[in-house]
Order: C-alpha cells, then structure tokens, then sequence
C-alpha cells in the first residue's frame, strides 16, 4: 500500500494498515509529519498551530480508543481548563461558557436572568450530551455495520433522542437570536471560537460535553508531538516514511490504481494507493478529474466553488514574548469594532481568537516568557488578489529537492500582512499593556501560507463543511461508494476530506479505509492498543472568573 501524505488521516491509515499485514509506504511532500496538525521553531519559541481542544483525550468514549490504538497520548499529561471559552463583547462584558453545565448555568443566568428559562434547556441539554458521548459511533463506519448493528446503535441513541433530534434541527444563529440579552444573543455564536453560520446546536453541546467529560483536552508536546507519536507508532509497526516527496499523478492500468508518480519523475508501484491528501488535489491533480460520476463531478466542480461549502483557512499571528503575562486568558473570543476588524483582510466575522497558548504548552517555550496566538476565519480570495507569483514552487536545496520553501508574494501581499500584525498588536497592547515592549518573536500566515505547506485547495484546515450540501453529498458518498472512487479499483481516500470534521475524524478515516481494504481483500479486520507507554494522565486547570 502507499500511502499518499502523511498528516493523520495518511498516518493512522497507514498504522492500522500495518497492524493488519499490509506492507505500507506513505510518501509526503514536507520534511516532517503532521500536516495541518503541526508547529515551527521561531528562535527559542516553538509556535504551535493546531490543537486547541483534542476530542477523544479522555476515557469513555470510542474516540480516545482510536488515539490509544495510534500511540498517540500514552505517557503525556493532558490538560484541561475549566472553562472552554470567554467571550468579550465590545463594551468589555465577558461570557465564560464553562463546560460543567451546573457552573455554566449558574453563571449565564447571573449574567441575565431573564434568559433563565431558554439557559437552563441549553444546560439540560447539555446534561443529556455528556451521557450520549458513551454510545456515540467512531471504531466503524456506517457503510460496513449490518443491519443488526446499525439497529443497536441507533437503539442506544433512544435515550438521547430528544436532545439529538431538537439540536440538530436548530441553527445556532437561530437558537442565539432568541435570548433577550444582547451579549448572550451574539456570543453562542462563538462558542467553538469562531462564527459557523451553518452549525446547528448539536456540535456545540458535543464539542462542551467531551470538554466537560475531560475527553477535550490538549496534550503535552502539543500539535506536532502528536503527529511524532503516531509516527513512530507507525514506524514501530514495520511503516516506511519518505518526505520531501511530492506526489503528481495516481497511476492507473485498466481502472486499477498500481502506483504513484511524482513530480522528480520517480515511480512507486503498489497493489494499493490511498490519497490521504486534500480532495480537490486528488480528484482533479492526481486522478487528472477523470472517475468523476455526476454526483462527485458536481461535489468538485460546482458545490465546491459555492461559498461556504469549504471550511475558511486561518490569519494567524504569533507572539513569542518576554515575561510571563499572568492575566493572559488561555482562550478569549473578541467581539471587534469595524475600525478594528477593517484593518483585517479576508476576515469573515469581525472577531479574533486569542490565546495565551503557553497556558496550553508551556514546555514549548522558555521559562518566564509567553506566547500568543491569535487566529481569525480568512477567505483566500482578497490575499490572492494581492499576491503576484506562484503559491508553491519547488527547489533543490542541500542536494534535496523541497516542496514548502518559501516563495515570493506581491508588495500588497506583504503590507496586508504587516497591517492586519500592527492591528492585532495594538488591539492586545490596550488590554494588556507592555505586551509591543515585550515581542521577542513575531510570525504572521495567512491562507496562501497553508496552501504552500500543505496545497490545501483554498488554504482550509478542515476541508468539507458538514451539515451543509457539500459534507452532506460526501457522506452519502461514502456510505454508498466506500471512501473509494467508482469505477476505479484498489484506490480509497483518507483524512478530513473522505469525512467531515477534525483531527479525531481524520483519524478514525484511516482506520476506516483499513476495515474497507480488509472487507475488498476478504481478511477480518483487527486493531489493537498501543501497550509501549503508559496512560495519559489529566490535569485540570482553573480559568475562573476575573474582572
């Protein structure tokens, strides 16, 4: 098997592949694991750009079997915060959505008691969830459960059906419009940290639940510590590895998959070829838009360029700084004024996220010094509008060839990134004073910037929106084709773009495309817990309120 990229949906496809007898060989372009699950050195700081909350971090639900299966939180200290969220509105009021529901709604009808009624069904609803996340479906998909188990999974969500049923049917945006107070009415809407104009209730109450069942936290060594730990469980496992390897075309004999070609011109032959890539490139590079049915022709070629079908990519600043800023905040949402959010190109909503992130990983960072993070929901377009050259180049460095390095961006380019810096600066400067004096490290991306790591089409993180028609169309897609490509053998798909979702769904894909592989070649499937480490351990840390 090879396996096209390794971020986490190609290397736990490539680890559960390993653990059922398949000589496997993953092939990525950058030099080092991860993907989008990743960090860079900037001098003694290391800037970390992904995980914020790790669903599945804690016992009692099937997604922390999968991370155990993959090696990747044995040994590590997972910590937690006991509130998952502030939001400060512009006039300085906050809302801090604790994950407890009890302290969540003790705290939310002090802020408005006459919103007391419509607070206390959220947080019961919530109560519901916490149970629910018990039964909720991970180790197998859909597509491969007989009859008789989908009809117990579907029997152990009889419980929970009413708090399923009236979550998912509700948009956030509708749900918030009916709270009387006018901070609440704006701040539900971000609660994930940005705004999802398409999420329902449902995924706010799943993402607070495994917050508040300690299954949401971050582990130690951060984003690309994860991804080295599923490394080396997969190279443990007998994996092979080559980075700096860019793949150019799946090659095809007969509508079978026997290969990969890349772009020096080498060739690797295989009885099977997974794309653990992003979608786009798959289908319309690497399989040249050919095996597009009508219903995955429209998925890539008109649902895709219709907005809001793609998750945004992400402006990020990041601040290394000297000293410690205790009254920094681990995670606060800001509500920004249209001065403020002007200044800000391609920014959706007029708000940023800030965290104090060596609140999160403080061995990432000198002792007694900080580091922020500060991210907003980007459109690529206004900064491709500024750009001038090519988005990824390739070059030979040190006798290797490189496929990441930097490449050269227009004047515009750079003064829109220097504007939305100084704008985010001063912004931070007022609530925090001393913080310029005090910037050691300064590291500015924007959606081009995860375009040339990763060739993510548009420069998103997550790839398919759910609950829209795009995530909609693919997971019937899926439950009906496989994450495979009718009319093409021995070719499957993996990561966020075979699923909807995040890291712990790029996960579970590969352990998905292993349980199809296994069914087309006619072997039982089997997976097994990585028992080389001990179990991670918890850490709670107060957040609490203050002024």
């Amino acid at each position: 098997m090879i396996i096209i990229g390794a971020g986490l949906g190609g290397l736990s496809t490539g680890c559960y592949a390993r653990m059922n007898g398949y000589r496997t060989h993953i092939l990525e372009m950058h030099e080092i694991p991860g993907g989008c699950c990743t960090a860079w050195d900037r001098g003694d700081f290391t800037l970390d750009c992904c995980v914020s909350w790790l669903l599945g971090s804690g016992p009692g639900n099937e997604m922390h079997q999968i991370w155990l299966e993959l090696g990747a939180l044995q040994g590590k200290q997972i910590r937690h915060f006991d509130v998952f969220n502030i939001v400060r509105g512009r006039d300085g009021r906050a809302v801090y959505f604790y994950s407890d529901p009890d302290r969540l709604q003790a705290h939310l009808t002090e802020l408005s008691p006459a919103d007391a009624r419509l607070v206390r069904r959220f947080c019961d609803q919530l109560r519901a969830f916490r149970k629910c996340l018990a039964v909720y479906p991970f180790l197998t998909p859909v597509g491969l459960m007989g009859r008789a188990e989908r009809w117990r999974m579907l029997a152990s969500f009889v419980p929970y059906f009413n708090a399923v049923r009236t979550t998912i049917s509700v948009l956030m945006t509708d749900y918030s419009a009916r709270f009387q107070d006018p901070l609440l009415r704006e701040a539900f809407n971000f609660i994930l940290y940005e705004k999802h104009p398409a999420f329902p209730v449902l995924p706010f109450h799943f993402q607070l639940a495994s917050h508040a069942n300690l299954s949401a936290g971050v582990p130690e060594g951060g984003s690309l510590g994860l991804a080295a730990s599923i490394e080396r469980r997969y190279r443990a496992l007998g994996g092979e590895v080559t980075y700096n390897a860019k793949a150019e075309e799946v090659i095809v004999e007969d509508d079978r998959a026997v290969g990969v070609r890349l772009t020096d011109g080498r060739e690797y032959r295989a009885d099977i070829v997974v794309s653990a890539c992003d979608g786009h490139t798959t289908m319309m590079n690497l399989l040249k838009g050919r095996y597009l049915n009508d219903a995955y022709r429209k998925l890539y070629t008109e649902t895709i360029l219709e907005p809001g079908m793609v998750f945004p990519g992400y402006f990020t600043l990041f601040l290394g700084l000297r000293g410690d800023f205790p009254d920094g905040e681990p995670c606060t949402t800001h509500l920004l004024d249209e001065r403020t959010a002007a200044e800000l190109t391609g920014i959706r909503h007029p708000s940023i996220n800030v965290q104090f992130r060596s609140r999160h990983y403080p061995e990432l960072s000198p002792h007694g010094t900080t580091v922020v993070y500060a991210t907003y929901f980007c459109d690529i377009a206004p900064w491709r509008a500024l750009d001038e050259g090519p988005e990824q180049a390739s070059r030979s460095r040190g006798g290797q060839r490189l496929h990441t390095l930097p490449v050269r961006h227009g004047r515009g380019y750079y003064a829109a990134k220097r504007r939305a810096r100084d704008a985010i600066v001063a912004f931070l400067e007022e609530r925090h004073p001393g913080l310029r004096e005090a910037i050691a490290v300064r590291d500015v991306s924007s959606p081009l910037t995860q375009v040339r790591y990763t060739g993510n089409y548009d420069g998103t993180v997550l790839g398919w929106q759910p609950f829209v028609e795009s995530g909609e169309t693919l997971e019937e897609l899926v439950k009906k084709h496989g994450p495979g490509v009718p009319g093409l053998a021995n070719f499957y798909q993996s990561g966020v773009w075979a699923t909807t979702g995040g890291l712990i769904r790029a996960a579970a894909a590969g352990r998905h495309v292993a349980q199809f592989v296994c069914r087309d070649d006619g072997r039982p499937f089997t997976a097994s817990i990585d028992e080389s480490g001990p179990p991670p351990t918890h850490l709670v840390i107060p957040v609490g309120l203050r002024g």
